[in-house]
């Protein structure tokens, strides 16, 4: 079956409506600034890398550039005065937002909202972002577009506040990405394009088909090209070769790393990749490649994909094979395998489904650690498991991947080594990175939970997010806002914002709003439910779950 009949067959006959969509511009702004877009970034015009690549320019580009050309050796130029007539910073849409501090969390939550969603018809022209036909919700702060693996968790809370209308606005602008690119991005921008993120589009369906937003059958199609994309180049690997996303290990399975098209700096993070790979003897090219492959992990960054946990420099992204990524894949491996089935196409769900187990199977064998009793990642150059353990070992419970014991035994590890008073760490390993050992994530929290009581470990699940909801309630209550990520320290009473990383902590924030507007539904019984802004809490005795 043909893609356009595959999706016309999923959509009940005819393909979504998305004429009004406007042509994109696929060029990067580095790509279509050329010198200028170095010369800015070298600078140091803005104090983020991001900010340029998100301006929007006031004139015709081509014209810009003649203009740039025609000026900047003259005496006297002055660059930040170009950039000023030429460019404007993206601004947000207006709103009439005002904060109130008598709220409950959730209540401030819900508030939220329409302060993160985003409208097409507000897309500046000539910009890096990329047309949707469909609203959406951003994640906050400097993060002014969709993410992919972001927006399943902001989901978890839309769905929670009943804002089913914006779930199936993103459930078809999900799927329009992937009919037009091929994939979905990492993000709604152009210097996005070249690669994807976690891919989770088929636990979006699951919460699409749940809640009664669209019924899964209809994404079908996405979930096929999807799967194809992360598989591409696959056929003809010779045991030990890699293509793209894909590496065929020596005994011939099959499993999936992250990767990049590209191997230039990140137009978002420019500056920040020229010095790190300044510091390093490797070509230049390649450092690029690989700190492109550790931002489509969403573990930007992490001691996971470094050889030296204390420089970015030695990242080696694509010599590992992640628990999670192969996690998700066998998740939509098994998704296509339903679906197809439910669709009467029984030799595509066997296809599938012997994918499904093949990628078990080789979980098995080279991503779970008989001497850590836990899963982790594994270094296909080196042929050896990774050390350390990571937050990211849940995930298998999450898609339901795991045995019975595996799951137990990866249950009693997190909780032995990486359970803190204020939730799950990201990783055992102290770094200068963001997503290790002193971070707590709201994602990680989420599917550790609700892993560990899929396999009927709800006390530890249970604990896990009664301690993540006294963390961000502690914040919410002393500062009245929601961050992208939290430090955790031995007592909840003294958390705060978490750090690491190339750019400052965030407040919004989509994911933390969607998985603590979920956990309140949830855990009805917690005490969260009744903070305010400048009303601590009133502790319960003994464990922080105790409630």
């Amino acid at each position: 079956m043909t893609i356009a009949a595959d999706k016309m067959l999923a959509t009940g006959g005819a393909a979504p409506d998305v004429e009004h969509v406007a042509r994109a511009d696929v060029l990067t702004p580095a790509d279509r600034y050329q010198e200028l877009f170095v010369a800015v970034q070298m600078a140091r015009v803005f104090d983020d890398s991001k900010s340029f690549t998100d301006c929007v320019p006031l004139a015709d580009p081509a014209e810009i550039m003649r203009r740039y050309r025609a000026d900047h050796g003259l005496p006297g130029f002055d660059l930040k005065g170009f950039v000023t007539r030429h460019f404007k910073r993206e601004c947000a849409p207006a709103e009439h937002y005002v904060a109130d501090t008598s709220q409950t969390l959730a209540a401030h939550i819900d508030s939220l909202w329409p302060v993160l969603r985003r409208e097409p018809r507000h897309h500046p022209a000539n910009s890096s972002l990329l047309p949707l036909p469909h609203d959406y919700v951003v994640p906050g702060g400097r993060f002014s577009e969709m993410y992919y693996w972001d927006s399943y968790f902001t989901m978890l809370g839309l769905a929670e506040s009943g804002r089913h209308h914006l779930l199936r606005s993103m459930a078809d602008n999900f799927a329009f990405l992937v009919d037009h690119y091929g994939h979905i991005p990492n993000g709604n921008r152009t210097y996005y394009l070249s690669r994807s993120q976690p891919p989770v589009f088929a636990l979006m369906v699951d919460l699409f088909q749940t809640h009664g937003v669209q019924p899964a059958l209809r994404y079908l199609p996405q979930l096929k090209r999807e799967h194809a994309y992360w598989m591409e180049g696959a056929e003809g690997l010779a045991p030990g070769e890699a293509a793209r996303h894909v590496v065929r290990l020596p005994d011939g399975a099959l499993l999936n790393r992250y990767w990049d098209e590209r191997d230039t700096p990140r137009d978002e993070g420019y500056i920040e990749d020229v010095e790190t790979a300044g510091r390093s003897a490797r070509p230049k090219g390649e450092v690029y490649r690989e700190l492109r492959a550790g931002a489509e992990s969403g573990w930007d960054f992490s001691s996971r994909w470094l050889a030296d946990p204390n420089d970015l420099s030695t990242i080696r992204t694509t010599s590992i094979l992640p628990i999670d990524l192969n996690s998700f894949l066998y998740k939509l491996e098994t998704q296509i395998e339903k679906l197809a089935r439910a669709h009467g196409d029984a030799s595509t769900a066997d296809a599938f489904g012997s994918r499904a187990q093949a990628r078990r199977g080789a979980i098995d064998r080279y991503l779970w650690s008989e001497k850590d009793g836990a899963f982790v990642d594994y270094d296909w150059q080196l042929g050896v498991q990774r050390e350390g353990l990571s937050a990211a070992l849940a995930v298998p419970l999450y898609v339901g991947l795991a045995s019975s014991e595996q799951a137990h035994r990866a249950g009693r590890a997190l909780e032995s080594r990486l359970l803190a008073a204020g939730g799950v760490r990201t990783t055992e390993q102290a770094s200068q990175q963001q997503w290790d050992r002193s971070n707590g994530w709201a994602p990680l929290q989420w599917m550790a939970a609700r892993g560990l009581i899929r396999y009927g470990e709800r006390a530890l699940g249970r604990e896990i997010a009664h301690r993540w909801l006294a963390t961000v309630a502690a914040v919410y209550e002393r500062e009245f806002k929601l961050v992208e990520k939290y430090a955790l320290h031995r007592d909840v009473d003294a958390t705060h914002g978490g750090g690491g990383g190339e750019y400052p902590l965030q407040d919004g924030f989509g994911w933390t709003n969607g998985v603590v507007r979920k956990l309140l539904d949830v855990h009805p019984e917690h005490e969260a439910h009744s903070s305010r802004a400048g009303e601590p809490r009133r502790r319960a005795s003994g464990s922080v779950a105790s409630s």
